[in-house]
Formats: C-alpha cells, sequence, structure tokens
C-alpha cells in the first residue's frame, strides 16, 4: 500500500495538472459514477489526507444545490493517478484498469484502479476521513494527538498499532519496518512496552517529511537501488549495522522485516 508521501506526492501531480482549470470533460468507469459529468466544473485544489486523495472541485454557478464538492479516491495496493499532455498516449497502465478520466484544457489526468471513488459535498469529507488519526504531512499534525491514540491500546503491538490509521495517518509497511529498526524496537513489542513512544512517532514523521516531494523513499541516505533501506525488503541479507541475516515474518495481515539481533525480543514463534 502507497505510503503518506507517496500520496502527498500524487495529490501534488493532480494539481500541478488541473489546479484552477476547468474540466471540458469526464469519463467514469465505475457503475456508481458512471453518469456523472463534470464539465465545466473548475478544480479548486487536490490535497492529501493520510493515505486519501481529496480532489476539491466547484460545480458551475447555476448549479441550484452544493457548489463545492469533492472526489475522494483511495490508492490502497495497487491505485495510482497520472496526468499526460492532451493527445498523449496513455501509457503507465493497461486500459481496463481505467476507472475514471479528468480533462482539462492543457492536461489530462487518468485514476488507474482506484478504490472507494466517491463524489460529495466538501462539507461531507468527515464522513470519510474523519476517523483518521492527525495526519504525518498535513497542517493538522499532531504529535501529542497521536501519542494519546497510541497509548489507549498498550497490549497492541507496535507494528500493528503504526499502521493503524486512526492512530496517525500515513505509515504504511515501508516506515513501520524502518522506524522500528531506527529504533531498536522489536515490531512484536507491546504499545505500552516501547521505552520512547514520542521518539517513535517524531522519527516516522521525519523520515515521511524527508521523502516527501520524490518518488524513492530512502531512510538510509541513499538513493541507490538496494540500497534504500536497512531491513524492508532485505530478507536474509545482511544487517547493515551488524550482519545478523534479515529476517520476514508476517505480524496481522502484513509481512515484516527485522534485525532480531538490533531489534531483540520480543518476537515471532520461529523454528
Amino acid at each position: 500500500m502507497p505510503e503518506g508521501d507517496t500520496v502527498w506526492n500524487t495529490a501534488r501531480v493532480l494539481h500541478r495538472a488541473l489546479g484552477g482549470a476547468t474540466l471540458t470533460g469526464s469519463d467514469f468507469r465505475v457503475p456508481q459514477l458512471a453518469a456523472t459529468d463534470l464539465a465545466g466544473w473548475t478544480v479548486r485544489e487536490s490535497a492529501s489526507r493520510g493515505k486519501h486523495l481529496l480532489l476539491r472541485l466547484a460545480a458551475p454557478e447555476e448549479r441550484s444545490d452544493t457548489r463545492h464538492w469533492t472526489l475522494h479516491s483511495h490508492l490502497r495496493m495497487d491505485g495510482a493517478w497520472r496526468a499526460y499532455a492532451p493527445g498523449e498516449r496513455w501509457t503507465a497502465r493497461p486500459a481496463h484498469l481505467i476507472r475514471v478520466v479528468l480533462c482539462g484544457t492543457g492536461a489530462v489526468a487518468v485514476g488507474y484502479h482506484l478504490h472507494e471513488l466517491a463524489l460529495l459535498p466538501t462539507a461531507d469529507e468527515e464522513s470519510l476521513v474523519g476517523h483518521l488519526g492527525p495526519d504525518l504531512l498535513g497542517p493538522d499534525w499532531d504529535p501529542t494527538e497521536a501519542l494519546r491514540r497510541l497509548a489507549a491500546h498498550p497490549e497492541a503491538t507496535i507494528g500493528q498499532a503504526l499502521l493503524d490509521q486512526t492512530n496517525l495517518a500515513g505509515v504504511g509497511n515501508f516506515y513501520k519496518c524502518e522506524v522500528l529498526f531506527l529504533r531498536g524496537v522489536s515490531p512484536w513489542t507491546p504499545v505500552g512496552a516501547v521505552p520512547d513512544l514520542a521518539g517513535t512517532v517524531t522519527l516516522a514523521q521525519r523520515l515521511l517529511t524527508a521523502n516527501r516531494g520524490r518518488w524513492t523513499q530512502s531512510t538510509t541516505g541513499s538513493l541507490h537501488r538496494g540500497r534504500t533501506s536497512y531491513v524492508y525488503g532485505r530478507r536474509a541479507q545482511p544487517c547493515l549495522r551488524c550482519g545478523t541475516a534479515i529476517r520476514k515474518e508476517e505480524l496481522g495481515e502484513r509481512v515484516t522485516y527485522w534485525c532480531p539481533v538490533c531489534q531483540p525480543a520480543p518476537g515471532p514463534s520461529l523454528p
């Protein structure tokens, strides 16, 4: 699943392509919006909230009901938005994965394999994202509130708690693994037993902020292939600190990478 910084970057791509533009046409390829026509609507802004994308629109003035609307989408594991110049060939994904096309005079935005696609009044956005915790990359970032939410479930493993978007919004599996390695904390440690929970939250926010604005995520300082992470995606490779083989195991519904020496017990029961 894309991390919060990837979603933040995607929102900026959409804003650069369509921000301030009046749409000349739209094509929704999902049943619930198949009859929707956004021609004449203006794109006010593109924003992100955790892993949710919010394209805020202004309907034409002749609409007598609601003027401001939001097109909500979620990328999950495989969704993507791409921007193309008018007339440019759409090459990012197969055509059968297209869920929506938004046309402006200067750019065309194509949404592939999007999830939770919905058009709703902007005033009702909270019905879709109000359950989220503080956004690590948002103007509402509040580390105190994030800590309060995490600490409310001291028995949960820190690995699962960091992925729970109702605690803090934006951490995915990559940052979960990397943050816990850098903090020397086993992913199976109960939240209530994490030595410096505030330090863990602070580091997560720092790492996402450092990677914001680029597509290659790195926690090591290197952008070279194979050198961007300490543990994530490095199963059986030597730990960059101690040389121990990195392990991979399921934690909840997600795989976890960790170093059993640098991140000592608790851990899973392994043969």
